[in-house]
């Protein structure tokens, strides 16, 4: 694949695309990885410098998710969303439709929207380019699956088991991390490959993982093996310590707008770095969420910019 710039653009010809007005709401998560109430106080203050004071904050347990119908009656303009990318996922679920933008800040462990979005700057150095030429508005497209949609990236197969040991890592639990290594070097060695049935892509005889994410109107195919222990190493390192299974040794296995795989027992999945359970065949499609993001990434399109998918939007 190819490599994406993480330089911000100030220039003339990045301009600010669909401005939003209307107030700003923050969404918290203290329980998220970069979410200390230090963290919390320099986001807080950069908003404030920016002219972008949050006219209510909401902080996860106590407040919940705030829908499409609740923002709209408040006729907020901007949520801007500091929380792992797990909930970032689950809150944009509720606002598809939403005519206003979702601002997402690196407030988690591995921050994939984010980074997908902004590059590596973190929370306070994306508010800043708040309603300068640096930030435009912009569309995304994701991953759909049997079991949820995903914003940046899909892991199918024995090595999505990985993420089950980053969660112990997370939490600091050293007999959960020592479990979890154990089922995730069997599974990754033991486990029924991938295969990517149709259209036929990469080995037959399939792979311990495969990752799809969604550009450019289709998806996109990477094949993950691990045919040694050095392999499998080189995998487990790229989750928990990198936090990009990318960085893994991989096979580029091209692009469609719609797969299937399929294995000999449940799919093991990891959306947007969150675990979950597919089924023995599962069907991918690129869809087009229909929401608008903040964007600061110098080489992403603005919204009037973006080629659709070919498959139904979610």
């Amino acid at each position: 694949m190819s490599s994406r710039s993480q330089q911000f653009d100030d220039s003339p010809e990045n301009p600010v695309t669909n401005p939003v007005s209307g107030p700003l709401w923050l969404l918290l998560n203290p329980a998220s990885g970069s979410n200390s109430e230090d963290s919390q106080d320099q986001l807080l203050a950069a908003l404030a410098h920016s002219g972008h004071a949050p006219a209510r904050v909401l902080r996860l347990p106590e407040d919940p998710l705030p829908t499409r119908a609740m923002l709209e009656e408040a006729g907020v303009g901007i949520l801007a969303i500091f929380t792992g990318d797990g909930t970032a996922n689950a809150q944009i679920e509720k606002l598809h439709g939403w005519p206003g933008a979702v601002l997402v800040l690196p407030g988690g462990t591995q921050n994939l929207l984010s980074k997908a979005l902004h590059g590596h700057a973190d929370a306070p150095a994306i508010v800043r380019r708040l309603g300068t030429p640096g930030m435009i508005r912009t569309r995304r497209q994701g991953v759909r699956t049997s079991a949820g949609n995903a914003l940046v990236e899909v892991l199918a197969g024995p090595g999505a088991t990985w993420a089950d040991v980053r969660e112990g890592v997370r939490e600091g639990d050293l007999g959960v991390i020592a479990t979890a290594l154990g089922e995730a070097l069997h599974h990754t060695t033991q486990g029924a490959p991938v295969v990517v049935s149709d259209p036929p892509l990469g080995k037959r005889e399939g792979y311990r993982a495969v990752r799809i994410d969604a550009q450019a109107g289709a998806l996109d195919l990477d094949g993950y093996d691990a045919d040694d222990w050095a392999d499998i190493v080189a995998h487990g390192v790229s989750i928990l310590i990198r936090r990009d299974f990318r960085q893994g040794p991989h096979e580029e296995l091209g692009q469609a707008p719609a797969v299937t795989c399929t294995s000999a027992e449940p799919i093991a999945l990891m959306i947007d770095g969150e675990r979950r359970e597919g089924c023995c065949e599962e069907t991918f499609t690129c869809i087009d969420i229909p929401l608008d993001f903040l964007a600061t990434r110098s080489d992403i399109a603005p919204r009037a910019d973006i080629t659709p998918c070919s498959g139904p939007t979610p």
